[in-house]
């Protein structure tokens, strides 16, 4: 489910930022009577386009592990969005030039800092320097923040492990390879061994 609505978040966005990007152009380019045409012809898809956007972005927002340095980049982002929103529908109501740019500078820059946030956030979880190959210990300090001490926290579209029936093997083969939204975890072969027994022993069936 997690990944569909990733997905559809995606799609959202960008439909999204295509029509506001050409409205802009219109505004920016003095072609008032082309621009209410336009508004009025995506007026509906526009609106659901909008929904969408938000309800999937809530939906997203409530699946993020937090607990990362670069979680202030997320509630930036969210400002940024907030703003623009209401810059937007001034902007193009009144026709103000300087509003409806600020507000797709904001909407476009919100997109970027989303992939600067998630990026830097996979690069701060996946390089926490771990020594031991002591499972637990590695559980804790790799797989926990989505998966949850007891293996059911299930953010950011993470399988509750407890109701895996899976080999040792099979969820190694997981840890060093990454399934659907999961990436490869940065461990060595008997690091994910240590894990994968730690799931099996004390997690998987619980």
């Amino acid at each position: 489910m997690y990944k569909g609505i990733l997905h559809t978040h995606y799609l959202v966005v960008t439909l999204f930022l295509i029509i506001y990007v050409i409205k802009t152009i219109l505004l920016l380019s003095n072609k008032t009577d082309l621009l209410q045409t336009f508004t009025k012809k995506v007026k509906v898809p526009e609106m659901v386009i909008s929904f969408l956007f938000l309800a999937t972005g809530v939906y997203l927002a409530t699946q993020l592990p937090f607990g990362s340095k670069y979680d202030y980049l997320f509630w930036i982002k969210i400002a940024m969005v907030l703003l623009s929103i209401p810059l937007a529908v001034i902007g193009f109501k009144k026709q103000n030039k300087i509003l409806a740019a600020l507000s797709l500078l904001l909407i476009t820059g919100s997109f970027g800092l989303a992939e600067v946030y998630h990026k830097r956030k996979a690069i701060t979880t996946d390089s926490t320097e771990v020594v031991s190959n002591d499972g637990k210990t590695l559980y804790e300090a790799k797989c926990a923040l989505c998966h949850g001490g007891d293996g059911k926290l299930g953010a950011a579209g993470a399988k509750n492990l407890t109701v895996l029936t899976s080999s040792v093997e099979d969820i190694k083969a997981v840890i060093m390879n990454g399934k659907n939204s999961m990436p490869a975890a940065d461990v060595t072969p008997e690091q994910a061994a240590a894990i994968a027994d730690y799931v099996v022993a004390n997690i998987q069936g619980k």
